[in-house]
């Protein structure tokens, strides 16, 4: 599955697990969310686009422009809450979430809320969101 590969990826780029709960711990959990996000496709998208800018936009319309924006922006990086995460992500989507990590949607969203800021900074890092697939972008970011 997409989703287990982009989560191992997404470990990886993290640093490991980072004492994450749950199967595949931080990056497990984000890779189910952008797998959910593009509608099971991976993290390449039903159209082969790359998802982080559409979970970025998603984020923005929920009203946390500016926590999305210092992650990808150089400088601190703001955090975000679970509650934030569970406000801003379809309900459906945060279920599915939890689901494949074997835990409560409260959960998943302080796991997402504590591993998507340093996912996206690390995603990120000329300040602006690249293009290419998820997972091209996150091999970059390993050499």
């Amino acid at each position: 599955m997409a989703g287990n590969d982009l989560g191992s990826l997404l470990g990886s780029l993290l640093g490991g697990a980072g004492g994450q709960s749950g199967s595949g711990g931080a990056g497990g959990i984000l890779g189910s969310l952008i797998g959910a996000l593009s509608g099971g496709k991976g993290a390449g998208g039903a159209d082969g686009s790359n998802p982080l800018g559409g979970l970025l936009d998603m984020l923005t319309k929920s009203g946390l422009t500016d926590q999305a924006q210092s992650w990808v922006g150089t400088g601190e990086n703001q955090s975000v809450s679970g509650a934030q995460i569970a406000e801003a992500l379809p309900d459906d989507t945060l279920q599915k979430v939890a689901q494949d990590a074997g835990v409560s949607p409260q959960e998943a969203a302080d796991q997402i809320a504590q591993s998507l800021p340093q996912a996206v900074d690390k995603l990120t890092p000329d300040g602006s969101v690249p293009q290419g697939s998820l997972e091209d972008l996150i091999r970059a970011q390993q050499l």
